[in-house]
């Protein structure tokens, strides 16, 4: 196992990485792609194919003084019921550039706060996207569920649209941490949340934590790790906090005195991720952890796992489709981003044009680093055999950062002469920093969270 010591000189404690669900990363989408590009790719794919949509909900009761996501605060209900009679418009725009018979392997709604739709506009949503994009056998809709903002009528409500797999945010049960991060709930409203869907007949259950928040320690830690395995999820993910209030105005409200040093960061996550695993777990990729009967798991086994914007998914569709503002799409010529700011996504939509504002179209060269960061981010390790025989003979630069990657971390990286492997005592810590040496674009602007 590397030291403290060894780790301080690898740079673990001090980089800034992206967290990798896409290559590029989102900072280096341009303008040149719009909404033309992104018509066109829709066109493109496949009749009869199955494809993956995101819908984005941005709005919140109250903002969350530690989140970073592109949300707002509502105190009725008008900018929501507005928003979503332009989401049905942006879904008709969509279908018409889609080619017939595709159909929906994962649904998934996101925020924000899903579920701040009432019962009714919850089966107006969930009806509008099934008629034009009806699911495919065994396909999984998932919701992003926030356990102040829910009710039995919404639960009845998403339970009859179909859905089959709940996402809940905890973040952290400590009442100290969360009136510092302006997040309070009760383990007692969480749990009631998740007895209320399983009730419904829904039993895949998501839990997300957050390590490194303000007055997090060991025993507080502890203690909300212990709460959350209480609730029987499927999986969970545990992210690390990412403190940048030069890009999340509201995060200036958290204490920065308060926050864990890096090495206190990895001491909290390596203690979660014992405990997780001592109760059953297996760790998946960097930051999730699954039952053994779980999706996620068969697809590490099966070495069918994906790393997107949701994070590690099993997902096999060859397109995931942005829906809402700031949504991004993911499709086999490139990304596609909806505009940003809610009110210029309106604007476009409301005039009848797609919203999309900026992306990335991939070179080959991309695709062949995007499969190696996502190999290194998924199994920690790249068969470069393999990639020589779905790319051809590999670019004297890409040879070049694999030796660097080996001389940079020695002995904790290696290449056998056909597979680079991170050592797995410290896969999880160094992944990033390693999938880091393949990106040619480099961090971009505005800054990454940490390595840890």
């Amino acid at each position: 196992m590397m030291t403290k010591e060894q780790l301080r000189e690898a740079g673990l404690f001090d980089a800034r990485v992206p967290r990798y669900t896409s290559y590029p990363t989102a900072p280096h989408f341009s303008a040149d792609i719009g909404a033309e590009d992104f018509s066109r790719w829709l066109s493109r794919l496949r009749p009869g194919s199955g494809i993956s949509l995101y819908v984005h909900i941005p709005f919140c009761r109250r903002l969350c003084w530690y989140c970073a996501c592109r949300t707002q605060g509502v105190k009725n209900d008008r900018p929501v019921k507005a928003y979503l009679d332009l989401l049905l418009r942006e879904i008709d725009m969509v279908r018409q550039h889609v080619p017939e018979g595709v159909r929906l392997q994962r649904l998934h709604w996101g925020g924000g706060t899903p579920t701040i739709l009432g019962a009714d506009d919850i089966r107006r949503l969930a009806g509008a996207i099934t008629e034009r994009f009806p699911f495919a056998e065994e396909a999984e809709f998932s919701v992003e569920i926030d356990p102040n903002e829910i009710d039995a009528a919404r639960l009845d409500a998403l339970a009859e649209a179909g859905m089959n797999r709940a996402s809940i945010g905890i973040q952290d049960f400590d009442p100290l941490i969360q009136e510092a991060i302006g997040r309070p709930q009760g383990f007692a409203v969480t749990r009631q949340a998740a007895e209320g869907l399983r009730a419904r007949g829904i039993h895949s259950l998501n839990a997300d934590i957050v390590y490194g928040l303000p007055h997090q320690t060991p025993e507080r830690m502890a203690r909300t790790v212990r709460q959350l395995l209480e609730l029987d999820p499927d999986r969970i993910a545990m992210y690390g906090y990412a403190h940048v209030p030069w890009m999340a105005k509201r995060q200036v409200m958290i204490p920065e005195e308060a926050l864990p040093g890096s090495e206190q960061r990895l001491a909290l996550f390596e203690l979660a991720s014992g405990m997780f695993e001592e109760a059953g777990f297996l760790p998946i990729g960097i930051d999730h952890f699954a039952r053994p009967g779980d999706g996620l798991a068969t697809a590490l086994r099966d070495r069918t796992l994906r790393r997107n914007f949701q994070g590690y998914t099993d997902d096999q569709a060859a397109a995931l489709i942005g829906i809402g503002a700031s949504s991004v799409s993911r499709l086999p010529e490139g990304y596609a981003q909806n505009a940003a700011a809610t009110a210029a996504w309106q604007q476009r939509v409301g005039a009848g044009e797609l919203a999309t504002s900026r992306g990335h179209a991939f070179s080959t060269e991309d695709r062949l680093r995007a499969r190696i960061i996502e190999e290194l981010m998924c199994f920690f390790e790249v068969d470069f055999a393999g990639l020589e025989a779905a790319f051809g003979e590999m670019p004297a630069s890409v040879t070049a950062d694999r030796d660097r990657a080996v001389s940079r971390f020695a002995p904790f990286v290696r290449f056998d002469g056909s597979v680079l492997a991170i050592d797995p005592e410290v896969v999880r810590p160094l992944a990033r920093l390693v999938a880091f040496i393949f990106d040619t674009y480099g961090p971009g602007g505005g800054g990454h969270s940490r390595a840890i």
